[in-house]
């Protein structure tokens, strides 16, 4: 039965989308049978994976989209695609996915939405990754109701903790009243550079908020992981020898062991 991780965090840029698509090649490449659904209508994870987003959803008369899936009730099998990674498959996304969240407001039980979906896919896959759009709406609220963790990465700059703690407010709503077996399980220092004292300080403080929480693991700046979604290819196929790759080996080796 999948595990399903949610890549969390409403503040932009602190690396979501390239944990996502890396984790998920990383645990896929470790033997794992991992599924991406990609919930950012940006669809960078669906485009860092090799597939064209334009070319997907009904709209647009190719395979569905999660889009479809959530708002027409396509069938969620349908929407699957295979990567170039072995053992990794991904549910796209494109700019269709911004209405949803507008269209899914009269639907009942609108939060649950997402994990009804998933619920068949389950038995298939060791992982079930989600990456998450930069705010705390109804589209993130889906992946917290579906998630049995929130992964959290946080980079390693000035303001890291700006936001967190609304975050850690409505994770903790959500395991009240929505899904009582979501709790944070990894958080992920990003963008980190031994070069600049303040990334060791900013580590140093998010380890005293969180904890054994935090990966041993910290993911470097790294001129190849921020080339390698350009190529359409995550870091492990893109330059599997790069500090970034060897990174998110790592980290993926932690949540095996974690779970």
């Amino acid at each position: 039965m999948a595990r399903t991780l949610v890549v969390v965090n409403q503040k932009g840029g602190v690396g979501k989308t390239t944990t996502a698509v890396n984790l998920g090649a990383c645990l896929a490449l470790a033997g794992r049978k991992v599924l991406l659904v990609d919930l950012d209508p940006q669809g960078n994870a669906t485009s860092g994976l090799g597939i064209d987003k334009s070319s997907v959803g009904a709209q647009s008369g190719g395979p569905p989209s999660i889009y479809d899936v959530l708002v027409d009730e396509a069938p969620i099998a349908s929407a699957i695609q295979q990567t170039e990674v072995p053992g990794l498959a991904v549910t796209p996304a494109n700019l269709d996915l911004a209405g949803a969240e507008v269209e899914l407001m009269t639907r009942l039980a609108r939060e649950h939405c997402l994990k009804e979906c998933l619920a068949p896919l389950k038995p298939d896959y060791d992982f079930v990754l989600i990456d998450t759009p930069p705010s705390l709406g109804l589209l993130t609220l889906n992946a917290l109701v579906a998630a049995d963790e929130a992964v959290v990465p946080i980079q390693c700059e000035y303001y890291a903790l700006e936001g967190v703690s609304q975050l850690m407010r409505t994770v903790d709503l959500v395991s009240r009243r929505l899904n009582p077996a979501l709790r944070v399980g990894l958080v992920i220092m990003t963008m980190y550079d031994n070069r600049v004292r303040l990334s060791q300080q900013v580590v140093d403080e998010v380890r005293r908020v969180f904890g054994d929480r935090v990966s041993a693991t910290l993911v470097p700046r790294n001129v190849r992981l921020s080339e390698a979604p350009s190529h359409g290819r995550p870091i492990a196929l893109y330059d599997p020898r790069a500090r970034g790759a060897v990174a998110y080996r790592h980290i993926a080796q932690e949540v095996i062991s974690h779970v």
